[in-house]
């Protein structure tokens, strides 16, 4: 609201100041008042062409048209010097004003670029001013680039693909934040994440532009990292706010109990946890439009049941439809020893596609986890150099083999059975809704109905885990639990409706991929558009000697 307000301020402190100016410039002042007129009218006094107005449709953009109008103002006006141009174009709510209303001003007109061209140095500054503008047209409301830096999505993205964005497929967002450095996303180059490279004050609400479509499912989708609005500036997207208080509330936990200490509620703990954070970590808020991007299939739309048992998803009651390349995760115990060298790991890309960074040693020279497509594990059975190979499976209501490894080497015996006891199978409990009473893990899931805009669910205290991050952060409403009962807005309440539409999305790579099973639901703002085509891509663990570039992914449609 308040960039509402200030930006309307704004324009009416420009438009006043017209309302002077006007007349000097031989037109009358009433064509200041008339929305949209005027700034026709406008154009033809600073000697601009009437396309511009074009320009001055889209937000963000049109502010560095404003600027510019500014300063085009104060120059047909013969305020030239370098201190005019900085006020026209920073402070025009100020500097127009004294200009037309306290100053005697003449009207000159445009410079007449036949007696005094421009210099190489304007011709630069215009140049680049026009890139910028029709750059950050092209970016914020038709396509984007990106690039894929996780394997999340293998086999139907690499690592190294660059691809474009379809953001008119589902409709383009109006920024939140449409002060910002051009081309940054949320923070200034070489500052190490520290500096935002946005006004945090002057943000407007979301609002979509019409599109081709909405989401459907097996679309594979760029959104904002739904948990990214508190981040560690270190940690970025890796581990959201939530996430950091649950690792170290756990780790306080083992404190007090290797001190032989009573130990507390998990409440307890979370609140010490988030103590230690704020006054240890940097912190950053960031609105939606400044998180970080990820890139997903979604699997689930508004209204679907989606399930999933021992790795399979289920949409409806029904199997979903699989991706062609989709991946597990499985563990191969080899027939002799098998070194974890570069030559071993190069047979490992070439025959079955396994980016090095996927091989993980389990036991030293013989047992080892990689991610491969269904084609892979059928040839990898056949394949005489491997002796055992299995579908890594995280069960339901067990400590997986990796979590209780992890629980191992953090803590004793004692503790990690104290913790299966008490039903802790998943201690740090980063399985979505991320609570103790649910035992689901990446591969037993559910079910679960994703909201959809305009329905309404009956909340319980012991569902309520799954959707307070909707009702308290994605639509802002006040919510807490106090003797037993939910106050939403300081009332009472057994249900709620919601506002807007939520999707699931997974990663093809499914045991390894940071997706809804661990974060949840993705609000429909969030949502940036649909993946497009590759354009480029480039394997970042080789060199061009032997298949750096991937030729045959160049300009081939995402599916």
């Amino acid at each position: 609201m308040l960039a509402y307000i200030v930006l309307l301020l704004i324009l009416l402190s420009i438009f006043a100041s017209l309302y002077k100016l006007f007349p000097e410039a031989g037109r009358q002042s009433w064509e200041a008042l008339v929305p949209g007129y005027n700034f026709y009218v406008w154009l033809k006094v600073i000697e601009k062409p009437w396309w511009w107005l074009f320009l001055l449709i889209f937000p963000g953009p049109n502010l560095i048209m404003l600027m510019i109008m500014c300063v085009n103002t104060a120059t047909v006006f013969n305020r030239r010097e370098t201190s005019d141009v900085l006020q026209a174009a920073f402070l025009p709510f100020i500097y127009l004003p004294k200009m037309a209303f306290t100053d005697q001003v003449t009207y000159v007109g445009a410079i007449n670029r036949t007696k005094f061209p421009k210099t190489s140095t304007q011709e630069w500054r215009d140049a680049i001013l026009f890139a910028i503008v029709a750059a950050s047209i092209i970016r914020t409301y038709t396509f984007e680039a990106f690039t894929i830096p996780t394997s999340s999505m293998e086999k139907t993205m690499l690592i190294g693909d660059y691809l474009f964005v379809n953001k008119l497929s589902y409709g383009p967002r109006i920024p939140n934040t449409p002060l910002s450095f051009p081309f940054a996303h949320h923070s200034l180059p070489l500052t190490n994440n520290s500096v935002p490279s946005y006004l945090k004050w002057f943000e407007f609400d979301y609002t979509r532009l019409p599109g081709f479509g909405d989401v459907e499912r097996n679309d594979v989708v760029v959104f904002n990292y739904p948990t990214g609005d508190t981040v560690d500036v270190v940690l970025q997207s890796n581990k959201g706010y939530d996430q950091l208080i649950r690792d170290w509330a756990i780790e306080l936990k083992s404190i007090d109990y290797k001190r032989g200490g009573n130990l507390q509620s998990d409440e307890y703990y979370q609140e010490k946890a988030r103590q230690h954070i704020h006054e240890k970590r940097d912190l950053t808020v960031r609105p939606v439009d400044k998180r970080e991007n990820f890139i997903k299939r979604c699997v689930g739309i508004p209204g679907d049941v989606i399930e999933i048992k021992d790795g399979t998803l289920f949409v409806n009651g029904e199997q979903a439809e699989q991706p062609k390349d989709m991946q597990f995760s499985y563990i191969v115990q080899m027939a002799g020893d098998f070194p974890k060298n570069q030559s071993n790991l190069m047979k490992l890309k070439t025959v079955y596609n396994i980016n090095f960074q996927d091989v993980i040693e389990l036991v030293p020279l013989r047992t080892f986890m990689f991610p491969l497509t269904a084609e892979a594990y059928e040839r990898m059975q056949r394949d005489p150099m491997v002796k055992r190979i299995e579908r890594l499976s995280h069960k339901k209501d067990k400590m997986s083999v990796f979590t209780a490894r992890q629980v191992s080497g953090m803590f004793d015996a004692k503790y990690k059975a104290m913790l299966e006891e008490q039903g802790m199978y998943n201690p740090d409990l980063n399985i979505f809704p991320n609570h103790p009473n649910y035992h689901w893990t990446e591969d037993f899931f559910g079910p679960l109905e994703i909201p959809k805009a305009g329905n309404t669910v009956q909340l319980t205290l012991e569902n309520l885990p799954i959707y307070e991050r909707i009702i308290g952060v994605y639509e802002a409403n006040d919510l807490r639990v106090a003797d037993g009962k939910i106050y939403i807005n300081g009332e009472a309440t057994n249900s709620y409706t919601f506002n807007m539409n939520y999707y699931w999305l997974m990663g093809d790579n499914r045991h390894n991929s940071a997706d809804s099973r661990f974060w949840g639901f993705v609000p429909e703002d969030h949502v940036v558009g649909k993946a497009a085509f590759v354009w480029m891509s480039i394997d970042p663990e080789l060199d061009l000697s032997n298949g750096k570039i991937r030729w045959d992914r160049f300009f081939t449609v995402v599916r």
